[in-house]
């Protein structure tokens, strides 16, 4: 057996041990590529060019997917794909060094903005006669709180509010319902399909309006011309928050942050605390958990988590300050930096109505939504 030099004596046995570890990778490849997959994903400049690579690329097939597309050239703005999108595509702009936005979000934009113009001249998305009693309606509502808040998010970064904005907070706040046990809400688009466009998603479609109202900018929230609305508006999110899903109140979490009032202290409290009861073993959370859904085909729910209830969770942690620095928001980045597919910039997420090809384009629809909230959580968190 070889002696031991005296040097080699005095060495500390983690010492040598962290040699011999170098030693055997360094003579064996498999080692350095199994030491490489165990590094922790990061929310690097690569995972953000991944992302908005993914966001721009589903902005494109929308866009030129005939079933979305509208009257004078315009898009239908979609509650899974369009709103996501302009919500979180603008919050890698300054990750990515991009001096303007891309050109899908350009043509996006270009569309709303044609819409907010035309008025009552652009064709409501849904119909009463192609698509059944009441769909004119709710078609239009929907749109003009998804017009508000779509312009309202791009003039904060601006600083300041535009003419076709402000037009689109009026159109917004003369759809609103004014009397009865609905005041303050509106008419949302229900074809039976959650979480956006089902049973519960008035009370969706009323937290984006107060999200729009939060976003923007020149102090619109005490504006005199909308903050009779703005009142009613309060009084319904805030009266009907004890009856809600976890999902919904989740949502109504994350405006608290944005718009002072909704909650109180010990609203937000319980609230975060739901939320952190809801947390799955991994990390994530699961949408399934977070409602009572019917699935349309009858196929069994998968209990799993998915990037469009993580990424809600952890960003309204964040921005209402309740879960900052946690250990359940800790998970929840985790479990959103592990998950991005690096090579599609895509998360997972998946239909809670249908069991649907996930490869296929309708399939992604969830995770269009799910990747544009986990871009929205990883930049607050940061």
């Amino acid at each position: 057996m070889r002696r031991l030099t005296p040097a080699a004596v005095l060495l500390p046995l983690g010492l040598l041990l962290v040699l011999a570890g170098n030693a055997l990778a360094a003579t064996n490849p498999a080692a350095n590529d199994a030491k490489a997959a165990a590094k922790p994903a990061a929310w690097d400049a690569e995972a953000q060019a991944a992302a908005a690579k993914y966001l721009d690329q589903r902005e494109v097939w929308w866009q030129n997917w005939p079933r979305a597309q509208k009257d004078h050239g315009t898009v239908c703005v979609s509650c899974h794909t369009q709103v996501p999108y302009a919500l979180a595509r603008p919050a890698l702009r300054i990750p990515l060094d991009e001096q303007k936005p891309s050109d899908p979000e350009q043509a996006m934009l270009n569309s709303v903005l044609s819409r907010v113009k035309l008025g009552k001249d652009a064709k409501p998305f849904y119909n009463d006669v192609d698509n059944g009693e009441g769909k004119t309606v709710e078609a239009t509502n929907t749109e003009s709180v998804f017009n508000a808040l779509i312009l309202a998010s791009y003039d904060a970064r601006a600083g300041h509010l535009s003419a076709p904005a402000r037009d689109a907070f009026k159109a917004m706040w003369a759809n609103q319902q004014q009397t009865g046990p609905k005041a303050g809400a509106w008419v949302w688009q229900n074809f039976h399909y959650s979480p956006w466009e089902g049973d519960d998603s008035e009370y969706f479609g009323a937290v984006m309006a107060a999200v729009a109202v939060a976003t923007a900018p020149d102090n619109y929230r005490s504006d005199p011309d909308g903050l009779a609305n703005i009142v009613l508006l309060r009084g319904y999110l805030t009266r009907e928050a004890p009856k809600q899903p976890v999902e919904n109140r989740m949502l109504l979490l994350w405006a608290s942050g944005k718009l002072p009032g909704l909650l109180t202290r010990k609203e937000q409290n319980a609230i975060t605390q739901e939320i952190f009861d809801q947390q799955q073993s991994d990390g994530g959370w699961s949408l399934e958990t977070l409602g009572t859904f019917k699935r349309r085909d009858d196929s069994k729910p998968v209990i799993r988590s998915d990037a469009y209830a993580t990424g809600l969770a952890v960003l309204a942690l964040e921005e209402s300050g309740e879960g900052k620095g946690t250990s359940p928001v800790r998970r929840g980045v985790l479990w959103l930096t592990a998950n991005q597919d690096r090579a599609t910039g895509r998360w997972p997420a998946w239909s809670v109505n249908k069991d649907r090809d996930p490869a296929s384009d309708i399939g992604k629809f969830m995770s269009d939504a799910g990747s544009a909230f986990a871009v929205l959580a990883l930049e607050k968190s940061k």
